[in-house]
């Protein structure tokens, strides 16, 4: 490789403008958190870090406040990381201070958000292998 060049990192993720209607959330979301999320969006006038979705499904694994505030304001795509959630890339385990006991396997969270049936706010904590980038992404690419 020539001096000064640097090799490009893959990522085990591609970015993408997900329609709004196409995602399946997994979670329910705390009314108070959306209206902090609202304010910091509103705010940066973007979306400082993309939400993460199965690839495939498009359940919504990390981000259900993000996509809960860009519904409200209208918006008709949301900036999303599309990952192949049966790698062995990412994990799951529980948020402390859950009510859920028994940590959900991706199958039931994928199952459960195709029949509606959400589980409580911050239930399932999904953590990637590799951190991936910020990406701000303006409000107006989303409408």
């Amino acid at each position: 490789m020539p001096r000064g060049a640097s090799k490009a990192k893959l990522l085990p993720a591609r970015f993408e403008l997900v329609p709004v209607s196409d995602l399946l959330p997994h979670e329910k979301v705390d009314s108070n958190t959306v209206a902090s999320v609202e304010q910091e969006i509103r705010a940066e006038g973007a979306v400082l870090e993309p939400i993460l979705v199965a690839d495939g499904s498009l359940v919504v694994l990390n981000g259900h406040h993000r996509l809960e505030v860009l519904r409200k304001l209208g918006a008709r795509k949301v900036p999303a990381w599309i990952i192949d959630y049966h790698g062995s890339l990412i994990t799951v385990d529980l948020w402390p201070g859950t009510s859920v006991k028994k940590v959900p396997s991706k199958k039931q969270i994928e199952s459960r958000a195709r029949k509606g049936l959400l589980y409580p706010p911050k239930t399932s904590r999904h953590t990637l292998r590799q951190q991936l980038p910020r990406r701000r992404t303006p409000l107006e690419e989303l409408y």
